[in-house]
């Protein structure tokens, strides 16, 4: 029998709060100009899209914030989407008072003056649409004028009163350089190896055909200038052989051992470089991914994966 909490007879603050929680939500980074010309942030996982014509978008505060009055007299503000790696950002507005937060924040100035902050998922830029009181809140919504997505990158995702877990987790640890490369390299050969046989029984034409157009795509980018791309390419490699296997929780894991492979490259400044040995072992994988063949296409992938291992750029192709 599932707990309830009947609202008519008074609400259980905590037991509301924890309900609430089942629900994951994106954080988000607030910013306007305060009436001194000082910048103001917070930290807010209340932001929601309201309408595309016009384009409308909200968040709420709560009426003991200190911000409020800022937020208040403002003419606008702007929505600062986080990515997965910047917990501590989120802590840090989440914490601090007043415009030292923003201290080694790198942000430019946006429409009519707003912080926009360097390196997030998306932001929004938003004049003031309208203000409500509802509650212990204030609802403000924006009208947005200006918009921009940023770098690939996972959403930071709330839930259940804590970061989204595994992602997070993974992604702590490679931070503090707590991932070992045999240990990293011995979890991406076992899950690919479960992912590979579950592909060989349950792959589409669909599936197996948008593989073939990655390797194609792989081949074309072999320019200097093309290095981004083709370490995109090449880890979406990964990612539609998972896609293949049509095992959603299967694909989360790796999908976080992907993450955790970001953030490595990331630390140690490496550069995918052009390897052109590699790919016909992923072609290899194709083939026998097509011949419905589980033993031979974990063997070209552990080949694949154990060149890979020398170096942390495992992006490259």
């Amino acid at each position: 029998m599932p707990n309830s909490a009947p609202l008519s007879g008074g609400l259980d603050i905590k037991a509301f709060r924890s309900a609430l929680g089942s629900f994951p939500t994106g954080v988000a980074i607030i910013t306007t100009i305060g009436a001194d010309g000082q910048p103001v942030g917070l930290t807010c996982n209340s932001f929601s899209s309201v309408s595309l014509d016009p384009p409308l978008v909200s968040w709420g505060l709560r009426l003991n914030s200190k911000n409020l009055a800022a937020f208040k007299t403002a003419s606008a503000f702007a929505i600062n989407i986080l990515a997965e790696d910047q917990t501590e950002l989120s802590g840090r507005f989440a914490r601090s008072e007043g415009p030292a937060k923003f201290d080694g924040v790198a942000w430019r100035s946006g429409y009519a003056g707003v912080p926009v902050i360097d390196d997030c998922v998306a932001a929004f830029e938003c004049g003031k649409f309208a203000e409500h009181l509802a509650g212990d809140h204030v609802l403000f919504l924006g009208q947005v004028n200006f918009f921009s997505q940023g770098r690939e990158e996972n959403s930071l995702v709330f839930y259940k009163g804590a970061y989204m877990m595994l992602t997070q987790s993974l992604r702590e640890l490679a931070s503090n350089g707590r991932v070992q490369g045999v240990r990293l390299h011995e979890a991406r050969r076992l899950i690919h190896g479960m992912l590979l046989r579950l592909a060989c029984e349950r792959a589409s034409e669909d599936d197996l055909h948008a593989i073939a157009g990655n390797l194609q795509e792989i081949e074309r980018l072999v320019a200097p200038e093309d290095r981004d791309k083709r370490a995109q390419a090449s880890l979406e490699f990964f990612h539609l052989i998972a896609k293949a296997s049509h095992n959603e929780i299967l694909v989360v894991v790796s999908e976080s051992l992907t993450t955790v492979l970001r953030h490595v490259v990331k630390a140690t400044g490496s550069a995918a470089t052009f390897r052109p040995e590699l790919v016909p072992l992923r072609k290899a994988v194709l083939k026998h991914l097509r011949a419905r063949d589980s033993v031979s296409a974990e063997l070209e992938m552990n080949a694949l994966l154990e060149q890979l291992s020398f170096a942390p750029i495992c992006a490259a192709p």
